[in-house]
């Protein structure tokens, strides 16, 4: 074959532009990714935060951990391979909730700290802000809403976060909210100054 074919998938820009969004629905973009063990209190700051924002007039979505793997990742397990894909997917996501002007809330463990630079990656340095919700095994496993920690202590649930599997822990996160000493309006509070900060 001597003519070279087109190729099969081709990017179709829009006339209308990530500015025009943010303009539309004065605010600005943001991804605010909420890291943490299991029952550290990533979901209940999320929510709280998107009502809050609501309340304020501004437009958000949270992408909570469990909810997508209800629908876009359900076919998805949790070895690290999986987990890997779990959060590019998100970011995708993110990435184009954000180009659609919305504030994004995601709150999912990401254990692993290559996931969540990839995260960073692809949303764009400028649009993430990595929260550390650092409230402490102990307490995470004293809730245990679950009984997910009884049944990783038990053996019967393999590759658990902070038992069977390592937390790595930010380093350098934007905010870091341990919900055991910090009420659920005061870490609204905080995730709110660091969506208006500086960006």
């Amino acid at each position: 074959m001597t003519d070279a074919q087109p190729p099969l998938v081709m990017w179709h820009a829009s006339q209308v532009t990530p500015e025009d969004r943010q303009g539309l629905l004065s605010q600005k973009p943001i991804t605010v990714w909420l890291t943490g063990l299991s029952a550290s209190g990533k979901s209940t700051l999320a929510f709280a935060l998107e009502q809050r924002l609501l309340d304020k007039g501004q437009l958000s979505f949270v992408l909570d951990g469990d909810n997508v793997r209800h629908g876009l990742n359900s076919n998805l397990g949790f070895s690290a391979e999986d987990r890997a894909e779990n959060i590019r997917r998100v970011a995708e996501v993110a990435k184009l909730m954000n180009e659609a002007g919305l504030i994004v809330i995601a709150a999912f463990i990401s254990p692993f700290t290559q996931d969540r630079a990839l995260a960073r990656t692809i949303i764009g340095a400028e649009h993430f802000r990595e929260v550390h919700v650092s409230t402490s095994l102990r307490v995470c496993e004293s809730r245990d809403p679950k009984g997910m920690y009884n049944k990783a202590r038990l053996g019967n649930l393999p590759n658990f976060t902070g038992i069977s599997s390592p937390y790595e822990v930010p380093e350098q996160p934007h905010l870091r909210i341990d919900t055991q000493n910090v009420d659920l309006d005061a870490g609204v509070d905080q995730l709110i100054a660091l969506i208006n900060g500086p960006h």
